[in-house]
């Protein structure tokens, strides 16, 4: 597995190379953000970590560039910045996941392992069309193609493209945080929770409305997908 990792504290680096060492990832490491992004574009890569703050050019930034190119790469953030509005801006602009410093290295190597898993999976999932339809949906995994009452939705993300798919393949199912950050993002519950309702707020925004939000929040347990029409939660 090659991985890029764009961070400009070299201590983090550090950490990281040990780590990647002991699972046998290769990563390389750029600490300028107009630099990285040339290494990105140079190169062949399975995944990429960015730092938020970098010179030249920040990670958002970068990360909005590469979705802009139309590449679908697994992208990780890292970041100091903990408001939710930071995280929505950094899950907006394409980004899969983000974790936020200080970080346990543990943490971010099984975010690494779900999309390690997920890449070996990627040509069986090639092979399957994945075609789901449901009252107002028709959403085709092999595509990624998502049509809401006949109209085409083209501003998901990948991470809210595959929440989204996998909720309506279980309507009115409810799941929780950890069930979702395992069976979404493919990794073990490390104490983040806010991923989730990161993404669910945003998927409320694009797709939902007052009367149709399609994502509903079942107090103290999680959420359910449910297109009978309720009104709007958050």
């Amino acid at each position: 597995m090659n991985v890029l990792v764009i961070e400009d504290n070299e201590s983090v680096c550090s950490m990281i190379e040990m780590f990647f060492s002991k699972e046998q990832i290769n990563g390389e490491y750029v600490h300028d953000g107009i630099q990285g992004f040339n290494r990105y574009k140079e190169g062949q890569w399975d995944l990429l970590i960015i730092d938020w703050m970098l010179p030249g050019m920040d990670g958002v930034a970068i990360c909005r560039k590469i979705r802009e190119e139309g590449d679908s790469i697994p992208i990780i953030m890292l970041t100091a910045k903990d408001s939710e509005s930071d995280q929505v801006l950094g899950l907006e602009m394409g980004a899969d996941d983000y974790v936020t410093k200080p970080f346990s290295p543990l943490a971010l190597m099984a975010r690494i392992k779900a999309i390690t898993r997920r890449l070996k999976g990627s040509s069986q999932e090639k092979a399957e069309k994945g075609l789901l339809e449901t009252q107002f949906f028709k959403i085709s995994k092999e595509k990624r193609e998502v049509y809401l009452n006949g109209e085409a939705v083209t501003n998901l993300t990948p991470k809210e493209f595959e929440l989204l798919y996998y909720f309506a393949q279980h309507p009115k199912q409810v799941f929780t945080r950890e069930q979702l950050l395992d069976r979404v993002w493919g990794y073990q519950f490390y104490g983040d929770e806010r991923t989730v309702d990161v993404h669910i707020k945003r998927l409320r925004k694009k797709i939902g409305t007052d009367n149709q939000p399609f994502f509903h929040t079942v107090w103290g347990v999680g959420y359910k997908f449910d297109e009978t029409f309720q009104a709007s939660e958050d």
